[in-house]
Formats: C-alpha cells, sequence, structure tokens
C-alpha cells in the first residue's frame, strides 16, 4: 500500500504562510485523486483542497482564497500553500489518496 508523508508544518503567526508537501511512496500518475484535509481539536475532519489527476481542484469553503493546491505526479508529491493563516487554521493537517491511504499528518499552529 502506499505510504504518504506529510511535512511543512509549524507554528506561524497570525497572517502568515505554510506551504506543506506531501510525498507517496510510489507514482501518483493513475491516481483519481489527492487531497489534503484538517482535523482540529474537538472537530471533525473536514476537507481543505482536492486535485484530481487533470488539475481539477476543490476548496473548503473556510479556505477558499487563500489556499492553492497542486500536484506533480513526475515527483509522486502534491502541495498546499496556505496563505493569510488564521487561529482558527490551527489543526492537524493530512494528506489522503481518494478513497485510500492517509498520511500521518502534520500539526499547523497559528498564533493570534
Amino acid at each position: 500500500q502506499v505510504q504518504l508523508v506529510e511535512s511543512g508544518g509549524g507554528l506561524v503567526q497570525s497572517g502568515g504562510s505554510l506551504r506543506l508537501s506531501c510525498v507517496a511512496s510510489r507514482s501518483i500518475a493513475s491516481i483519481y485523486a489527492m487531497g489534503w484535509y484538517r482535523q482540529a481539536p474537538g472537530k471533525q475532519r473536514e476537507l481543505v483542497a482536492r486535485i484530481t489527476n487533470t488539475g481539477l481542484t476543490t476548496y473548503g469553503d473556510s479556505v477558499k482564497g487563500r489556499c492553492t493546491i497542486s500536484r506533480d505526479n513526475a515527483k509522486n508529491t502534491i502541495w498546499l500553500q496556505m496563505n493569510s493563516l488564521k487561529p482558527d487554521d490551527t489543526a492537524v493537517y493530512y494528506c489522503n489518496i481518494f478513497a485510500g491511504a492517509w498520511g500521518q499528518g502534520t500539526l499547523v499552529t497559528v498564533s493570534s
């Protein structure tokens, strides 16, 4: 089964930016869609962004206009660029293969 490894999380001040990366252990070229989800303490996991193998993107309402998801099949990698971060964006961010594997998560903490 493919393994997903996220990186790029950390502590950032409100208004700052972070770029998350997710590297897969095998080729993602044939994978229909990959995405980012997040889970804050006491809350359900929610979609942040998703990208298909044709480049079609979907964003959660809470991050529209502030985040950009991208994908490079040759590098087996997807990224999530997050700008204008808010304290409400504090969560563990998970990389996901549509209907498949999950990464271990990377913590993003936004201070006010």
